[in-house]
């Protein structure tokens, strides 16, 4: 609800050149704990991710309208901390609920290294330290200086981190004798209530442990691998609790339960899943803080998918993955589906180059939202749009040459009109605009990298990829290669795509996204359409050597040996 006494900016009467600047000039006007309005005729939503780009958590953003006509923002710079004693010092009680963890993440980041803030509660504060260990690895210290029953104070310090399996309940097996190993370990899961967990580590696989616990107990516990060799096993051992579900769900109402006990309850709940099965929470507010927690804890082994996401209520499915591994790399989800590259592309994740990374690690890299991310990609799978090209299926001699017919013939017809027009504008904007100049050096490297390398694919590796592929319809040998050692030459090809891939990105920053200036030209409008066009058809080029042909060719390289 607006109040009579808070600025309201409506954004809809200033001119789309100076929108972002004036907000931005209301935003550095703000005193700690005021706030003001904007008004808007559409989702200012692009404003959100870049005032969080810019200061992280120390302003709030509140929906007051959602449209279909009008959508209303509140704004805010959150309160400063009052001083006490050596450190800074939050009563969290005093906050609501949606800006709690908000405005410590604002606080944190203005601490310097060695400084402390103290954080008053009245409940324990765990899900706070998981998110931190997801956010700021290595650099975040947790003191508990009071626990309960009624306040719990914490020290969050930037100084060295905590052992990461402090707390948990571990039995090291290779300390105990062998003939009490299994008994040792039965005595303790005899011990454990339902939902609770034991993780044990070992010099080897503990698989016989489990044939044992199976054959004694049947399937009363859960088995989850954390670490699987060459030096050491982690297993975490649950035991299971009675599923409750409604309507074929297993629900939980989080709102039922004590402040303390939430997290607990679901992790519990969670641990007695089987692979493939789904917990679905009900909340009044995002629960957001649990997916760092989860990930904190286990990594990438599950799933999170917002069914409602508010005002009034947030469901979430929680799904432990079927094979119990890891999230899909970028170059994975694109290859399965690539109508989500529009997605990646959205965010300037690079789905070719840096395709080998997780969503989470590449998320984590660029400060963005993963959890939102893979919500767009679930979304994704639920539009109706035309079929993708199933470049995944087809044989890879008729995918090499689809990539000279398509992208080799983009980048001849492209490249000497992005050359001309790169020089001609940087001599003439250039004096005001002096980014141009080393735009322009990295085309004409860009321009020299591809005109090498593309006849070096085309008359070399793309032939023997084609001889390969007849050798082995036919049954014959492994044809000799007229490049030396394969794999290498394979290697060098990567590499060039990545030197390639950096420098557009480089350009990308350099142009900020390819925005034009007031006192662009015609010609300027065509460069960076030109080279906007490069960067969209290059992603696709090397995503399909990188991630599809490139593996598939060494696959068949070594089915000769």
């Amino acid at each position: 609800m607006e109040t009579a006494t808070e600025p309201i900016l409506d954004v809809t009467k200033l001119a789309p050149a100076v929108k972002h600047s004036t907000i931005f000039a209301h935003v550095d006007a703000l005193q700690d704990g005021d706030s003001f309005i904007i008004h808007n005729d559409h989702d200012p939503k692009p404003l959100y991710f870049q005032l969080h780009n810019l200061y992280g958590d120390s302003y709030t953003w509140e929906y007051l309208e959602q449209g279909p006509t009008w959508w209303k923002v509140r704004i805010g710079k959150e309160a400063a901390v009052q001083p006490g004693g050596d450190s800074n010092v939050l009563d969290v009680t005093k906050l609501a609920p949606a800006v709690k963890h908000s405005t410590i993440f604002g606080l944190i980041a203005k601490l310097s290294e060695g400084q402390s803030l103290i954080i008053h509660n009245d409940h324990d504060p765990a899900p706070l330290r998981h998110q931190l260990g997801h956010t700021h690895p290595g650099t975040i210290a947790w003191e508990y200086l009071e626990k309960g029953p009624q306040w719990w104070k914490v020290r969050i310090a930037k100084i060295a981190p905590r052992n990461a399996e402090a707390g948990l309940n571990i039995l090291d097996v290779t300390k105990l004798a062998p003939a009490v190993k299994h008994s040792t370990i039965f005595e303790r899961l005899d011990k454990l209530q339902g939902g609770e967990s034991l993780i044990i580590h070992n010099d080897h696989d503990p698989a016989p442990l489990r044939y044992h616990l199976e054959a004694e107990h049947g399937g009363a516990y859960g088995w989850e691998y954390l670490e699987e060799g060459p030096a050491w096993w982690k297993v975490r051992i649950t035991r299971r609790i009675d599923d409750i579900t409604q309507h074929g769900e297993n629900i939980l109402d989080v709102t039922k339960l004590a402040p303390r006990e939430k997290h607990p309850t679901i992790f519990n709940r969670y641990h007695a899943l089987k692979k493939g099965e789904s917990l679905v929470i009900h909340n009044d507010h995002d629960p957001k803080p649990l997916y760092y927690q989860m990930q904190g804890e286990m990594g990438d082994v599950f799933t999170w998918e917002y069914l409602e996401q508010g005002p009034a209520w947030w469901r979430v499915k929680i799904t432990k993955r079927p094979d119990g591994t890891g999230a899909e790399t970028l170059a994975e989800i694109v290859t399965k589906d690539f109508h989500k590259a529009e997605v990646l592309k959205k965010y300037g994740l690079d789905f070719c180059c840096n395709g080998h990374l997780t969503m989470r690690e590449a998320c984590a890299a660029k400060g963005l939202d993963v959890v939102r991310i893979e919500q767009e990609l679930r979304e994704a799978d639920k539009v109706l749009t035309a079929p993708a090209l199933p470049y995944n299926d087809w044989n890879i001699d008729f995918l090499a040459d689809f990539i000279v017919n398509t992208h080799h013939a983009f980048l001849r017809k492209n490249l000497p009109e992005i050359g001309k027009y790169s020089a001609k504008v940087a001599q003439v904007h250039g004096t005001v605009h002096p980014e141009l100049h080393e735009v322009n050096k990295l085309v004409e490297e860009v321009i020299a990298e591809f005109t090498a390398h593309m006849p070096e694919e085309e008359n070399n590796m793309f032939p023997y990829i084609k001889r390969m592929v007849t050798a082995r319809n036919a049954g014959e040998p492994r044809p000799a290669s007229t490049m030396g050692g394969f794999r290498d030459h394979l290697e060098s090809l990567v590499n060039e795509h990545v030197s390639v891939g950096g420098k557009l990105d480089r350009i990308n920053e350099l142009t900020d996204g390819y925005t034009l200036p007031g006192d662009a030209c015609a010609s300027y409008t065509l460069l960076f359409r030109l080279l906007h066009e490069l960067e969209d058809d290059t992603h696709v080029h090397i995503h399909l050597e990188n991630n599809i042909l490139f593996p598939k060719t060494a696959e068949l390289e070594r089915s000769f040996n």
